[in-house]
Order: C-alpha cells, then sequence, then structure tokens
C-alpha cells in the first residue's frame, strides 16, 4: 500500500472511522432520528465539524484503494534479469537500454591479458552507438605468462568462466554484426591457440587473435569523438596487461572522419601492467623501484624509430596526450575523489601535468592496503597500478605534454565503429533522413 505523505488525503476507511469517532455514523444522505433527552439531562452542545472539501487524492493510473494491495503488472516482454533489476529499483537500470524491435545490434568482445569485455551496441546518431548491454570482468589471463610463456590452467579456466557469461549474453540475439578478439596474452603464448580452440568448443565463441598493427589502430578507431577539431597532434596510447600499443597522430594536414587514416608511426611495447609487475614487484614498490620500472620502460621507447614524426607540433598547445586503459581511468577517479567508481565523470576528462604529477607520487607513497582500500582502485588492482604508472611515465617523459586526455573506450569500442562505419548504418540514415537518439 502507498504511503501518504502530507497533502495526501487519508484512505477512505480512515475517514470514515473518523466520522464515527467524533459522533457520526456513516452517512448515507438522510437526517438521523431524534431521540428525547431524559429529564433534568442538558445535551452538551455539539461541536460543528468542518466538512473536508479534498476528495480522495488518486494517482495516475492508479487502481482503486481496494485494489491497491495487489502488485502492479510488469509488462511481458522485459526479459527477466532486467525485470529483476527493475524491481530491485537499481539506479544503473536508469541507463540500461533495450534495444527497440527492428534495430541492428553489433557485438564486440576483448580478452586481453588482464580483463574480458563484452560490449552490445546499435547505432546511434553519426559515429556513435546507444550500449544494449554490457560485461567486464578481470581474469588475469596473463598470469605467469612472463616467467613460463604459457597460460595457466588456473588464468585459462578463469577466463572460459568468464567467456561462457559473454555466451549467454549474446545467446539467442540476432546481431548484424560481431567480432571477437584476443589480444598479447594469446598472441605470445606457446598454448595460445589451443586455448583459442577450448573457447570455441566450451562456450561456441570463436576468438581471432589480432597482430598489434591491429591493436593499435582498433585504440585509436575508439577515441575518435575524444580528439577535438582544435587538435593538431595526438600521442594515443593503450596501456595493456602484456603489451601497450602507442599510436602517433598528425591532424595538422587535410583531416578525415576516419582517425585511423592520420597514425603516421606506431609501436606495441611488449610489457603492460601484468608482466611488468610480475616482473618488478607490485605489492610493495619503493621510489627506488618504481624509478627502475620506468627505466625499463624507457629504453623500450628509444628503439622505436618513429617516435619523432610528431616533433613540429610536440610542445605546442594544439597536442596532448590521450591515454586509454585502466591505468589512466583508475588515475582519474583518484583525482577526482570518488567513492565509486563513475565512467561518467572519468570519460574525456583533461588532466594537466601537475595532477598526473601529484596523483602519482599520492599513490606511490601508499602502502598496498591503503591502494587496496581505495574505491577506484580495490584489491584487482591494487598491485598493478603503480607498474601501469611506470608505462604512463615513461611515456610523458619520452612525450613531454601539458595535457592529458582520459578515455574510458578502447578496442570494443573501435570495433563496433568499424563494422557499423563498413555496414554504412550512419550514411544510410543521413540519406534516408532519419534522426537516431
Amino acid at each position: 500500500m502507498d504511503d501518504h505523505g502530507k497533502g495526501d488525503a487519508p484512505p477512505v476507511a480512515e475517514r470514515i472511522r473518523d466520522h464515527a469517532s467524533a459522533g457520526g455514523g456513516v452517512d448515507n444522505g438522510r437526517e438521523p432520528a431524534a431521540v428525547s433527552a431524559p429529564a433534568g439531562f442538558t445535551q452538551p452542545k455539539r461541536r460543528r465539524r468542518r466538512r473536508r472539501k479534498r476528495g480522495v487524492f488518486v494517482r495516475q493510473a492508479e487502481p482503486c484503494a481496494e485494489k491497491r494491495a495487489l502488485p502492479p503488472k510488469l509488462p511481458t516482454n522485459i526479459p527477466p534479469a532486467s525485470t529483476e533489476l527493475v524491481r530491485r529499483g537499481k539506479a544503473y537500470t536508469a541507463r540500461l537500454s533495450r534495444a527497440r524491435e527492428g534495430e541492428s545490434l553489433y557485438a564486440a568482445l576483448d580478452l586481453g591479458t588482464n580483463n574480458c569485455r563484452l560490449l552490445i551496441a546499435t547505432p546511434g546518431r553519426p559515429g556513435r552507438f546507444r550500449v544494449v548491454d554490457a560485461f567486464s570482468r578481470i581474469v588475469r589471463l596473463g598470469e605467469g605468462l612472463a616467467a613460463n610463456g604459457r597460460l595457466s590452467e588456473a588464468a585459462m579456466e578463469r577466463a572460459v568462466e568468464a567467456l561462457a557469461v559473454c555466451a549467454q549474453k549474446l545467446d539467442g540475439r540476432r546481431l548484424r554484426g560481431v567480432r571477437m578478439i584476443a589480444t598479447e596474452a594469446c598472441r605470445s603464448a606457446e598454448n595460445g591457440p589451443d586455448f583459442v580452440e577450448r573457447v570455441r568448443r566450451a562456450t561456441g565463441l570463436e576468438l581471432e587473435i589480432i597482430d598489434r598493427r591491429t591493436e593499435a589502430r582498433l585504440a585509436v578507431s575508439g577515441c575518435g569523438s575524444l580528439i577535438s577539431r582544435e587538435t593538431d597532434g595526438v600521442v594515443l596510447f593503450d596501456i595493456g596487461g602484456g603489451s601497450s600499443e602507442i599510436a602517433l597522430i598528425d591532424l595538422s594536414r587535410h583531416r578525415t572522419p576516419r582517425l585511423a587514416d592520420h597514425i603516421v608511426s606506431w609501436t606495441s611495447l611488449p610489457t603492460g601492467v601484468v608482466s611488468l609487475a610480475e616482473g618488478f614487484g607490485g605489492r610493495h614498490v619503493t621510489p627506488e623501484i618504481f624509478e627502475a620500472m620506468v627505466c625499463h620502460v624507457s629504453e623500450m621507447l628509444a628503439r622505436f624509430d618513429g617516435g619523432g614524426r610528431l616533433a613540429h607540433i610536440a610542445g605546442s598547445g594544439r597536442f596532448h596526450l590521450l591515454g586509454t586503459s585502466g591505468t589512466v581511468t583508475t588515475l582519474a577517479g583518484v583525482y577526482l575523489g570518488l567513492k565509486r567508481y563513475d565512467r561518467r565523470q572519468v570519460d574525456g576528462l583533461w588532466m594537466e601535468r601537475s595532477s598526473v604529477d601529484r596523483i602519482i607520487e599520492t599513490i606511490l607513497g601508499w602502502s598496498f592496503d591503503e591502494r587496496k582500500a581505495n574505491p577506484c582502485i580495490g584489491s584487482e588492482r591494487a598491485d598493478l597500478v603503480l607498474a601501469g604508472c611506470a608505462i604512463l611515465e615513461a611515456i610523458r617523459r619520452h612525450w613531454p605534454a601539458e595535457r592529458l586526455r582520459v578515455a574510458d573506450r578502447g578496442l570494443r569500442e573501435g570495433m563496433l565503429n568499424e563494422m557499423m562505419a563498413c555496414d554504412g548504418v550512419w550514411r544510410r540514415r543521413r540519406n534516408n533522413g532519419e534522426h537516431p537518439a
């Protein structure tokens, strides 16, 4: 039964009881019969009760009072999982979008060294899409890979469990396009191809092991909307679990809508947060260990022949860094002081050079337990975050920039953008005069 706040009339039954207790009876529209008083008795003067003119407040589309106890009828076309989320009133269900009938669906799955991620989306405005469903889980597939050269049984089991969830989310959906990729862990592991076959047998998902050039291109394709027209040059980097992709983008000349067309140089460093943390230690990191990690990555960058292709732009106000990885999003969350990670506040955030310096110094000064206690780091990243900071610091020293832009997006968004563009969905909608949300 609904609660009645101030301004609402009490339920009908309560109004009847109130009227009776004040000396009245049930109002049937007739005057009550006269009763003679005994001798010597003076009948007290009846206090005239003011009649309230307000009627019973009825909410819009609400059943009458007698039927309010019945549970509301939910639409039958909502999937069970979504119905449960609505019933529990979770805040994030307001952001959960369902595909409308007839909309084209695309799916992109990225199995990395540290994470397993899935996005299902439908085309929106030109160059954009609307997320219908998503999944992300830390699986640490590359755990122990640097030492053994093979994927461990425990790591493969964790990844298969996560991929089984992805398969359930994809099951029964009519997908216009789907792409599922595996990156550095499967690329470098001796038993990587065997693991891909195991995934196919266990889940039905067919993973594609992509090369490093493709990985760099997809990272760029996923971040196009975060590069403004006032920008002439960008160093875009994706710090992964087992490798780190870096692309140099020159926009100072003729600019096309496809950002990947402007890549003038790229490299893939054979190190990421998992492999670097395993090599130097991630739980107890002193300033000396941190500096050793930075120098290790800097030596790799020094061997990058195309690193100077943006020298004519670097140092100007139209040049900046763009980071897409768990490292930079974690730093952004700590910088904002978030009590709980919120993608809406992080994606697209600008950070000045001095702010990045201060946050790295702050995290470096924390113990492992203090890092674990931070809501934007947590137990799953507490031993990896400083390795990521070391890779970031090496990149910042190699390409000094006053500003860093944070991107909570990456390979999945790149795959979706490329599939939709290849199908010409945005071009067809413009030609048809459609204006999707």
